[in-house]
């Protein structure tokens, strides 16, 4: 058996809403990469990225179609652990994160969806799991909303079946991002988990400063208080600001999470699978976080994740983030009571419209 087709596919799809945060500003787009590996006995598989707005798409899509094509063809699909090793090496010197990272993470989600269909399973139950059921919040993408409208937004998710909320920081004045976390414990009441986002927004002062406020309220993490790459302060914000930490979505290698996790400087690792290099890396971060006694999360393409918490002992919140694709998907994720229910369709089950794609393509 061997890889016979790779096809790949840009797509610029618009949001429902304009979307904003501390870090990316205001957000009309985002760009929507697929792949689809077929091998020699006519099974598919699917995989796909996204970048923030229109940015990186097409240099996304040109990497799979001018330097990672032609090395898939001919191999293995099985051999999804060994295609990753070849596909790093090809492209390190211009790689080792970055672009790469996202290419190669819509590879690996299709070679594993591939490998599952192939086994009669749905991917969660293929890697391992046994409770299709995971706990998921509501990723508002909403820095910039007006209060009475952030709580309109947060009643239809509430509405929706959500029972866990996160909402963004990072405004100007630390002291609007104070009054609109304590308007939202407010409406949510005391026991729903509120979650908090900066977008990496501030130095390690001013996030020590943030969570400290934030205490009071009963936040059930910070994410992404300063830049990913400053593992130190990560370690200094957690000690110093009590309140617990989320952050991993801005990092792209597994030797990044190493780092990340072996400081002592988060408390909810959060890798996304379309940008870490796919399911294998993904795996990997999660084994790491157990190890290190910590639960581990996620970012972004919940249609894939909900498999991945599914299927790891030490999984936490789901986030149904805002660049969805319930538009074009078959069927969209379903929340139930605060939870996400991983599907029993064979591989990873997403199925895209493509003749709705097709309106928006690159």
């Amino acid at each position: 058996m061997k890889i016979e087709s790779v096809t790949s596919n840009l797509y610029y799809i618009p949001l429902p809403e304009v979307l904003t945060d501390s870090t990316h500003g205001v957000m009309e787009h985002f760009a929507l990469i697929t792949v689809q590996i077929r091998d020699s006995e006519g099974a598919e598989g699917l995989g796909y990225t996204y970048t923030v707005g229109k940015t990186g798409g097409a240099a996304t899509l040109a990497m799979l179609e001018n330097d990672i094509r032609h090395h898939l063809i001919g191999e293995d699909p099985d051999q999804i652990e060994v295609i990753f090793e070849k596909l790093w090496w090809v492209l390190h010197y211009v790689g080792r994160g970055g672009i790469a990272s996202f290419a190669m993470s819509a590879v690996d989600v299709a070679l594993w969806d591939l490998k599952s269909k192939r086994a009669g399973k749905p991917l969660w139950r293929f890697l391992g799991g046994s409770n299709s059921r995971v706990p998921a919040y509501a990723g508002g993408i909403d820095l910039q909303l007006p209060l009475d409208r952030l709580e309109q937004q947060t009643q239809a998710n509430l509405d929706r079946g959500f029972r866990a909320i996160k909402m963004k920081v990072g405004r100007d004045q630390l002291s609007e991002d104070i009054a609109r976390v304590e308007a939202m414990r407010t409406f949510l009441g005391p026991d729903l988990p509120l979650m908090v986002d900066a977008n990496m927004r501030w130095t390690v002062d001013q996030a020590i400063e943030a969570a400290r406020a934030f205490k009071q309220y009963n936040v059930y993490w910070l994410e992404e208080p300063v830049i990913p790459e400053d593992f130190d302060g990560h370690q200094q914000v957690l000690a110093e600001g009590g309140v617990p930490i989320a952050s991993g979505e801005n990092l792209h290698t597994i030797y990044e999470f190493e780092k990340l996790i072996s400081s002592g400087g988060v408390s909810y690792p959060e890798p996304d699978v379309s940008n870490v290099g796919g399911i294998t890396t993904w795996l990997k971060v999660a084994k790491l976080a157990e190890e290190a006694g910590l639960p581990v999360t996620s970012h972004g393409v919940h249609d894939l994740h909900v498999h991945l918490l599914a299927a790891v002992p030490n999984a936490s919140f789901l986030e149904a983030h805002g660049f969805g694709l319930e538009r074009f998907l078959e069927f969209p994720l379903e929340i139930e009571e605060g939870f996400a229910t991983a599907p029993d369709r064979l591989g990873h089950g997403v199925s895209l419209d493509w003749e709705a794609l097709a309106q928006h393509r690159g």
